[in-house]
């Protein structure tokens, strides 16, 4: 490259200045005599190019007579150039449409070396050079693309064996396949090893707990003990109790002293389910604790140290529980270090023939018998159903189906009345013709039509939850189902 442009003008120095991805301009120097050349690699921000130097809109060539009067030495590409004697500079562009890649620059000792003859004559090296540019940042994609893929691979292979990890410990399995899910298993497979404090959001059912107890079985505190306290499941004082422990009489009935699950816990992890049904005074306490890691015992002076890591989990939009004064901010961004969202059931519905036959699984062993398998009918009920209640209704479902069929097929009739009739009322609704189209897609009354739908069927068919989902009023809901024939009357 450097004789070819010799043989046009008979340049000092030269380089090529690659653009990367992270807005470095990398350059790569050639100084000195031919016979001995001086290679220097340097990069510079890009802002640190004046508009001179290296103008924001792209032009055919930039030509700088005299670098002393035309360049900025405030600008630390600039000051470069000009430290090093640099007097005059040709700098081609390099790149194809849009795509910048960078500058083929020539640099002379002497000013007013370089002329706009010499940037066209030299316009079919900078076109090599683009094309050599191109290759590297191919091969630099595909190397990138493919230790991408690697990571994605391994990452895979460790939430596979972590989850056969925690099956065989327990009866608890995270079973599905579904985009979503497999998103959240990834987050908390890259939390896992750390120490940091994880919130698990979604809807109740959804398998909270599980992922817990996988975060816990894929931690270093695997060790230690995995314990599980439901705030919404105790009034204040016990609960407060519970979680910190009590000296003997701090209140009636307390005739002896007791660790709390914060004591108990130790080296382990403590699980806070429903953490928005703490109430504001156990808040303040507990908040002392993510901060400085010490509490005290219910009627204690002694302070003691909280060597636990806290997965808290709830079903409440803890956000809107703040703006209404029933839950703290600073304890909620204490919490909400780490957020992993569970999605519901009917979000994940090609998940649900796995998990029904995980749980007929566990079935046959509990009850000394296995169910025949499903029938077709009982797979489409499943299927069509919406599962307000995810995963821990569907569990529910098929065990009482596995007991109903008494080792037999499992039939629709075998599940639960309610989820038949559902399922069947949603199968056999009269859908109307969609509105025609305008040629270039769906009409607005399609695509209304369309997300009220997803809303109904989000909401397990409650139409002040759709409404809400939707932004609507229920009376506004009312009058769009009426509009579009979805049954509006209550």
């Amino acid at each position: 490259m450097g004789d070819a442009c010799r043989t046009v003008v008979a340049f000092d120095g030269m380089g090529v200045a690659r653009l990367g991805l992270d807005g470095q301009a990398h350059l790569l120097l050639s100084m000195g005599s031919l016979e001995a050349p001086d290679l220097r690699e340097i990069s510079f921000p890009r802002t640190e190019f004046s508009e001179t130097l290296w103008p924001h809109a792209e032009h055919e060539f930039v030509l700088i007579v005299d670098a002393r009067r035309e360049l900025d030495a405030s600008f630390k590409a600039d000051r470069y150039a000009l430290d090093a004697g640099v007097q005059s500079i040709l700098r081609l562009p390099l790149g194809r449409g849009d795509t910048r890649l960078g500058s083929l620059v020539l640099t002379s000792l002497r000013p007013g070396l370089f002329s706009a003859e010499h940037a066209r004559e030299l316009a079919l090296v900078a076109e090599m050079v683009t094309i050599a540019l191109c290759h590297e940042r191919l091969a630099s994609e595909a190397r990138e693309a493919a230790t991408a893929k690697e990571r994605a691979r391994l990452l895979e292979q460790r939430v596979e064996r972590l989850n056969q990890e925690l099956f065989a410990v327990s009866s608890h399995q995270v079973l599905g396949e579904s985009p979503r899910w497999r998103e959240a298993l990834t987050l908390a497979s890259k939390v896992a090893p750390t120490d940091t404090t994880v919130l698990i959001t979604g809807e109740s059912g959804t398998g909270k707990e599980v992922v817990a107890r996988w975060l816990h079985q894929a931690s270093t505190r695997k060790a230690g003990p995995f314990l599980a306290l439901n705030c919404a499941a105790l009034p204040d004082q016990l609960l407060e109790s519970e979680l910190f422990g009590h000296e003997r009489g701090a209140f009636t009935g307390a005739v002896t002293a007791r660790a709390g699950k914060l004591e108990e816990a130790a080296g382990g992890v403590l699980f806070l389910d429903e953490v928005g049904e703490m109430s504001p005074a156990v808040q303040a306490k507990f908040l002392r604790v993510l901060q400085e890691r010490e509490y005290q015992r219910l009627g204690g002076t002694r302070t003691l140290r909280a060597d636990v890591r806290v997965v808290a989990a709830t079903n409440r939009d803890l956000t809107g529980a703040i703006q209404n004064g029933g839950f703290r901010e600073d304890l909620y961004y204490r919490l909400a270090v780490f957020e992993i969202s569970l999605p519901p059931l009917r979000e994940r519905r090609h998940d649900i023939l796995i998990l029904v036959q995980a749980f007929l699984d566990q079935f046959s062993r509990s009850f000394g018998r296995a169910a025949a398998g499903l029938s077709d009918d009982a797979r489409e009920t499943l299927l069509a159903y919406s599962w307000p209640g995810n995963v821990r209704e569907l569990r529910n479902a098929i065990e009482r189906a596995a007991i109903v069929c008494d080792g037999g097929l499992i039939t629709s009739e075998s599940l639960p009345i309610g989820i038949v009739q559902q399922a069947r009322q949603r199968s056999e609704a009269p859908q109307p013709p969609a509105p025609a189209s305008d040629g270039f897609g769906l009409t607005l009354d399609a695509a209304e039509r369309g997300m009220i739908l997803d809303a109904l069927s989000r909401a397990g068919n409650n139409k002040s939850k759709a409404a809400r989902l939707l932004g609507l009023t229920r009376a506004q809901l009312r009058s769009r189902l009426e509009k579009h024939r979805l049954g509006g009357n209550d």
